[in-house]
């Protein structure tokens, strides 16, 4: 009897043995936080399993590298791990990694659309570089005809669709996403009242977005905008040539510091110096501020502008040819002053 008890027991506590061990594997996979530090990783199309659980092991200091390769292979991630954008966090367990690898569960990120956008490619690439979609899909989807009439714009006004901002979006975002959440905020800006704005300027929606283009490639100092964009808007409603030099610069796809004499003579429906009245579409992506601008322009009698002989990046504006001819030769004189002493400087 005595040694039937004690195989019991010994059994008994092999079982209890067994059961803790379990028990504690279980508790440390399900419900021990197995991670030092906040970390984002990237799963992209096609990475291996193993890279990612390197990549896991490297940069978020796991506690315990057995339970995350135990959860790894019980969950099966290699099977059906999905791209994504994750973030791990300390109080995460390996269980939770494993199954946010498996469901997808991404975090949004931010997509910051911000600064000078004015090609096709410096959109694709922006876009790119913080996305997952490649920058072809995107230039190729800015030169689809038919993939951008879903969105009410064409090849050559697309820059209007897009709002400089900063979206919350999945890095996994299909280049249909992303032009969506475009049309979603140009819906947004151009609120009934907006339209109504453009219309007291006599401009549709479109035609507001080529004259805050041209603002945006005139310059960056916001608190000049609304004067700017009056200046250009007095001379579409008298008919003069808009006579801008950034339509000049986009013909020329932005590959010149400086507008010539000789390039106010090509032909080219976006030569604001050769024929009156808007570019056919806008010559980059105004900004927000610049269409506010458009939209509520400072109403003043003047025709001409030039930049301040104090290199500020603020202008000088005139009503008269003669009063902004100058302008232009104070900022010229000071241009060359300085660009003597900077030769003289340099010892030459």
């Amino acid at each position: 009897m005595k040694k039937l008890i004690k195989i019991l027991a010994a059994i008994f506590g092999l079982c209890a043995i067994v059961v803790g061990y379990y028990a504690f594997n279980w508790y440390t996979d399900n419900k021990r936080p197995n991670f030092g530090k906040d970390t984002v990783i990237y799963v992209h199309p096609g990475t291996p399993v193993n890279e990612v659980f390197d990549m896991i092991v490297d940069s978020a200091r796991v506690k315990s590298a057995r339970s995350l390769t135990r959860v790894f292979s019980q969950k099966q991630v290699a099977d059906y791990m999905k791209p994504g954008r994750y973030v791990i966090k300390p109080s995460h367990s390996s269980v939770y990694v494993a199954r946010m690898l498996n469901n997808g569960w991404q975090t949004p990120m931010n997509l910051v659309l911000s600064g000078t956008l004015r090609t096709n490619g410096g959109i694709a690439k922006k876009i790119s570089a913080q996305m997952m979609v490649d920058s072809t899909s995107i230039a190729n989807a800015l030169e689809d005809s038919a993939f951008l009439a879903q969105y009410g714009v064409t090849p050559q006004n697309v820059f209007s669709l897009f709002i400089p901002d900063t979206y919350e979006m999945y890095w996994t975002a299909s280049v249909e996403d992303i032009f969506a959440r475009q049309k979603e905020a140009y819906d947004l800006y151009w609120t009934p009242e907006n339209v109504r704005k453009a219309e007291a300027q006599g401009l549709t929606k479109e035609q507001a977005s080529i004259v805050a283009s041209i603002v945006k490639g005139e310059t960056n100092y916001e608190p000049e905008m609304p004067s700017i964009a009056g200046v250009y808007l007095n001379r579409y409603h008298i008919g003069m040539k808009l006579q801008a030099d950034p339509t000049i610069a986009y013909i020329l796809d932005y590959k010149v510091n400086r507008i010539l004499k000789s390039y106010l003579d090509i032909d080219s429906p976006y030569n604001t110096y050769k024929y009156a009245g808007l570019p056919p579409g806008p010559i980059c992506v105004p900004t927000k501020a610049c269409l506010d601008a458009v939209l509520n322009p400072d109403k003043h009698g003047y025709l001409y502008f030039c930049a301040n002989s104090n290199f500020n990046g603020s202008h000088k504006f005139a009503v008269t040819y003669s009063e902004h001819l100058r302008n232009a030769r104070e900022f010229q004189s000071a241009l060359n002053k300085r660009e003597a002493q900077k030769r003289a400087a340099q010892g030459k």
